[in-house]
């Protein structure tokens, strides 16, 4: 029982480890979000770290990207871990490249983001889930205002999770980004245990696999991958220093 958002985690497990989160349907709302407003003659630049998850979202939205004829002017990785990405950005507005998708995390994003802004440059990032977390905006600054990535619905915001928040809040702790998930992943699991009751972990799959289960992020079930049967993506922005549902 994991929460998991890496594009290729579902083929690799065949419903065994079900995932309290989702996958490829940001990769396709970030390519048909760029082919909506026809960039045209806009240059746009795919960067990843060479992880699993960053190579695998740059790698996903590239192939999305060229179904629909749009070529990337570059697709290139880059070191997660350092302090400065002056450089790598220097290079991209040499080449006059309008949009960065940025498939990796949100430290390596909030210096890139800074980094641009601090050389005036106003290219529009769009990165992925990780995004979704204060430690961003913390980082980048008023860099982040604008920055664009998908995540799902807040958890934050259902009526099954208020009891929860208002619990993570007390102990000054904001739950947000996947904080919820994985809290879900542990309600899903004590149910499924008390469901199947055994802790043998072929019961708990079956167990898992048959029934629903009412937790933080609603009454959820899998699919025959392990998969959440529902899935709802939204875009979100950076404004004022937090992260706001696009309109």
């Amino acid at each position: 029982m994991r929460a998991e958002s890496r594009a290729h985690f579902s083929s690799s497990r065949s419903g065994r480890v079900p995932r309290c989160a989702v996958f490829s349907p940001p990769l396709l709302l970030h390519s048909r979000w760029l082919s909506r407003r026809s960039l045209g003659d806009k240059k746009i630049a795919l960067f990843h770290d060479d992880t699993t998850y960053g190579k695998g979202l740059a790698d996903e939205t590239k192939k999305q990207l060229n179904k629909r004829g749009i070529t990337e002017a570059i697709y290139q990785s880059y070191t997660p871990g350092k302090d400065d990405y002056s450089a790598e950005i220097a290079a991209l507005q040499a080449a006059d490249v309008a949009v960065l998708y940025l498939g990796g995390y949100h430290t390596e994003a909030a210096l890139m983001i800074r980094a641009a802004r601090d050389r005036a440059y106003p290219v529009q990032l769009i990165s992925g889930d990780d995004t979704a977390t204060e430690a961003f905006g913390l980082i980048a600054g008023p860099a982040a205002e604008g920055t664009l990535f998908t995540f799902v619905a807040d958890p934050r915001r259902n009526p099954e999770a208020t009891e929860v928040v208002e619990r993570f809040r007390a102990e000054n702790f904001e739950p947000d980004s996947w904080t919820l998930h994985s809290y879900g992943a542990g309600e899903v699991w004590a149910q499924a245990v008390a469901k199947a009751g055994s802790l043998e972990p072929e019961k708990v799959i079956a167990a898992l696999q048959k029934y629903q289960f009412d937790t933080v992020l609603g009454r959820i079930d899998f699919d025959e991958k392990g998969d959440l049967t529902v899935q709802n993506w939204v875009w979100y922005v950076w404004k004022d220093g937090e992260y706001v549902p696009l309109d």
